[in-house]
């Protein structure tokens, strides 16, 4: 059994806030979404800015155009002479073919210079239109993106509702996949699997110190702890309780201790310390003979505690090597790992024709069966004509 140590507490602090409202993920696309908002907006209101100065400017150019051919007309058709003495009488500076041909200089400068304003403008307005749609685009991403996390969230949630609740039946792949999404590295994907997979080891420590209460009873880490550290009780502390009778072996002498009341007797449980040291007995025989205990769920390595033999274990695995049978065939078929009769079985399977292959596609048949009753299944395939050997084991 793991203590909580720091790494543990930083990669569960991690994990929790994935959990919740607060999470990274979300307020960090939140923010995106807000400063896509805030883009959007400026960009559009600049849009129809831009839009308008365009249009005036066209205005401006055609009234330009039309005004300044229909100016230099009239001028072409004034005779200055016919207007000589009004026009001296009045000391008017009045030159028609003056003014016409400064209109037909300054004018396309003019328009030159108003169709660049509108071409500049236009360019803007593509950059603008291009920066709105990028935000725009960028909005509805995020909303296809916050989905999907919010998704995420909520299965990570299950996952650590059914840890806490000691009832996790997920693989390992399927922790890894997920933590995968939220960028965990490989190592913090693997730990943060064993957390999920094996709360004791530390999981449920972290919820009850994160919950800020008392906590109901004494986790399994105190527990061993307080029986390391031994604890006494006074034998003076007992002494009036009634005796009950008892069936003594005779006593010798020799074997008698002088024992002094004021001495404190120890009174140590080691049944928790056995049963981690059994955990972690089995984890290390799995991992020498090629497997790793997170691909199996908690209830299926639960199982294989249970009925933990190590001499049993570790024949059925060669078995099933020396067959050349793939050793997957335990992964969703644990109870292989610990039948005492899987050889028998196997042999018995062999001598009527079936290959390995048959029995790699239909492990189910060795759990289905102990030896006796494979016997009898094939005896009355025999009884009624029929060879085992052409009968599939599924059929078995």
């Amino acid at each position: 059994m793991k203590m909580l140590n720091s790494e543990i507490t930083n990669l569960l602090d991690r994990l929790y806030n994935l959990r919740g409202d607060d999470s990274i993920v979300l307020v960090s696309m939140e923010k995106e979404r807000n400063l896509a908002v805030e883009t959007k907006e400026r960009t559009s209101s600049l849009k129809t800015e831009l839009q308008s100065k365009i249009n005036d400017l066209t205005s401006e150019e055609n009234v330009l155009v039309k005004e300044g051919e229909k100016l230099v007309e009239v001028l072409g058709t004034i005779n200055k002479a016919e207007f000589a003495n009004v026009i001296n009488h009045l000391n008017i500076n009045f030159d028609p073919e003056a003014i016409r041909a400064e209109v037909e200089h300054t004018l396309p400068a003019t328009l030159e210079r108003v169709a660049i304003e509108k071409e500049n403008a236009g360019k803007e307005l593509v950059k603008v239109e291009d920066e709105m749609n990028e935000a725009i685009t960028k909005i509805e991403e995020l909303g296809i993106r916050r989905d999907e996390a919010l998704s995420n969230q909520e299965r990570l949630n299950r996952y650590f509702d059914l840890a806490l609740s000691s009832n996790i039946n997920i693989t390992r792949d399927e922790i890894t996949s997920l933590l995968a999404k939220f960028d965990f590295t490989e190592e913090e994907q693997r730990e943060a699997a064993k957390l999920l997979m094996f709360p004791e080891d530390g999981l449920f420590e972290y919820e009850n110190n994160r919950q800020d209460k008392p906590i109901s009873g004494k986790s399994i880490s105190e527990v061993i702890q307080e029986a390391k550290d031994i604890p006494i009780v006074e034998l003076n502390e007992v002494k009036d309780e009634p005796i009950k009778s008892i069936d003594l072996e005779p006593i010798h002498e020799s074997n008698i201790i002088d024992i002094n009341p004021s001495v404190e007797i120890p009174v140590v449980d080691f049944s928790l310390d056995m049963a981690v040291n059994k955990k972690d007995e089995l984890i290390s025989l799995l991992t020498r003979l090629g497997f790793d205990y997170l691909d199996f769920t908690n209830n299926d390595f639960e199982k294989i505690l249970s009925n933990y033999n190590p001499k049993v274990l570790e024949k059925n695995v060669d078995i099933i090597e020396r067959l050349k049978i793939n050793k997957d065939v335990f992964n969703d078929n644990v109870e292989l790992f610990y039948d005492p009769e899987l050889e028998s079985k196997i042999i018995k399977l062999t001598n009527v024709g079936k290959l390995p292959q048959d029995i790699y596609l239909n492990p189910n048949v060795l759990i289905k069966y102990n030896l006796n009753e494979l016997e009898n299944a094939i005896n009355v395939l025999n009884e009624s004509g029929l060879d085992p050997k052409n009968v599939p084991l599924m059929a078995y």
